[in-house]
């Protein structure tokens, strides 16, 4: 509450001057008050601001770390899956290489039995030439390959199998 003077209806210049200056006095306080507010609204948004591109930098970064991962994992599944295909091809070749041995094995079982039926040939032309030394020769070298033991025993009806035939030309010559 203020206290007025009464008195004549002159006012007092000294009462007036610390109003006016009490006035005046408030305006620059209030001025510099709303200064510091805008001042430090500004910096909010500056800072705010470089909050959010920093974030912003930083989720690109996490982004990329992300996408570089997807292609990560993406190339280790295609890696498992050319390993499974290099395991199938191995067992594959594997495989491969046992039915080729015993194709070689069988090539090769079959050959000496061609050489043997042609050598029973060559004993039956030289024995009907009469040529007994030529069979002797041939007998022998038949044994010495063992090639006598890889005529086969069986034969159709009503023909004499190769081993058979082979025994009787050997008896044969050792006779003459």
């Amino acid at each position: 509450m203020k206290l007025v003077k009464r008195s004549s209806g002159a006012s007092d210049p000294g009462a007036e001057e610390p109003q006016q200056q009490e006035k005046g006095g408030r305006k620059p306080v209030i001025v510099y008050i709303m200064i510091l507010f805008i001042v430090a609204f500004i910096l909010m948004g500056v800072s705010f601001i470089m909050h959010q591109r920093s974030n912003n930098e930083a989720i690109g970064k996490l982004e990329n770390s992300v996408s570089t991962l997807q292609q990560v994992q993406s190339a280790e599944d295609k890696n498992l899956q050319l390993q499974q295909q290099l395991d199938e091809a191995n067992s594959s070749n594997e495989d491969l290489k046992k039915q080729l041995s015993d194709a070689q094995d069988e090539a090769s079982a079959a050959e000496k039995q061609a050489k043997a039926m042609l050598g029973l040939y060559t004993l039956q032309q030289e024995y009907a030439a009469q040529d007994y030394d030529g069979c002797k020769s041939t007998i022998a070298s038949m044994e010495k390959d063992g090639l006598d033991k890889l005529l086969p025993a069986d034969a159709q009806d009503g023909v004499t199998s190769p081993a058979q035939r082979y025994l009787q030309l050997r008896e044969a010559v050792s006779a003459k």
